[in-house]
C-alpha cells in the first residue's frame, strides 16, 4: 500500500516542486494539493491521508491553526510542517499544535521523502538544527516536575527508544510487542507529559 499525502502550500512553484518530488517515490502517492487551509481542511478530514505536508504561512487560516483543527477530529493524523521559518516560536507553536515534524523548504528531496516514511512508521521528522533548537528550548525552561516519573516502566522504555530515534516497528521488535501497542504507549506518554506530539515528548525527555 502506498503512503498517501496531501500538500497544503500557497506558493504555486513550490507546490509543483513538492508534487514532482513525491512522484519520484514508488511507495508514496500525492492525493491532492491545496493553496489554502480553508480549502484543505474539509478535504483532509474526508480523505484521511497518511501524511499532510503543511505550510505555516498561508492566506487566511494559518498552517498551525489548521493543524489544531485537524487534530481535534483526527488526533492520529501525521503532519509535517514545511516552511522557510526557523525561529523557535513558530517551531514550538507547530509542535505543540500536534505536528509530527518540521522541515525547512530548502531540505533535499530525499530528506522530505524519508521524513514522510519516518512519521508514517512512528518516527519524527526534524531537520538536525531544528532538533537542536527544540532540545535547547526545553533546557532553557529548566527541569520540569519530572513528568516522566508518572510513566510506567514500559512507557519509559518506549520513550528512551523514541529518544534514540527508533520508529514504532523497531521499538516493537526490541521489546517484543506489537507496533500498535507501541503507538498506544506513545499516546499515553504524551498525555502524562502534557504534550501534543511524540516529538515534543522526546525533546522534553532529552532536556531533563
Amino acid at each position: 500500500m502506498k503512503k498517501t499525502v496531501i500538500i497544503v502550500e500557497d506558493d504555486r512553484g513550490l507546490r509543483e516542486e513538492l508534487v514532482r518530488t513525491l512522484e519520484t517515490a514508488s511507495d508514496i502517492k500525492c492525493l491532492a494539493v491545496y493553496a489554502s487551509a480553508e480549502n484543505a481542511l474539509p478535504k483532509i478530514l474526508e480523505k484521511k491521508p497518511d501524511v499532510v505536508l503543511m505550510d505555516i504561512k498561508l492566506p487566511g487560516m494559518s498552517g498551525i491553526q489548521c493543524v489544531v483543527e485537524i487534530k481535534k477530529v483526527l488526533p492520529d493524523m501525521q503532519i509535517i510542517m514545511v516552511t522557510v521559518y526557523e525561529d523557535s516560536e513558530r517551531i514550538f507553536r507547530a509542535l505543540k499544535a500536534g505536528a509530527s515534524g518540521y522541515l525547512v523548504k530548502s531540505c533535499p528531496p530525499e530528506q522530505l521523502l524519508a521524513s514522510i516514511r519516518d512519521v508514517h512508521s512512528g518516527g519524527s521528522a526534524l531537520s538536525t538544527h531544528i532538533a537542536r533548537k527544540v532540545v535547547k528550548h526545553f533546557h532553557l525552561l529548566g527541569p520540569s516536575d519530572s513528568e516522566t516519573e508518572n510513566l510506567t516502566r514500559r512507557e519509559r522504555e518506549v520513550l528512551d527508544l523514541l529518544s534514540e530515534g527508533f520508529i514504532y516497528k523497531e521499538i516493537g521488535d526490541k521489546l517484543n510487542i506489537a507496533s500498535e501497542t507501541v503507538r498506544t504507549h506513545a499516546k499515553n506518554i504524551c498525555q502524562k507529559m502534557h504534550v501534543r506530539s511524540r516529538v515534543e515528548a522526546v525533546a522534553k525527555h532529552m532536556a531533563e
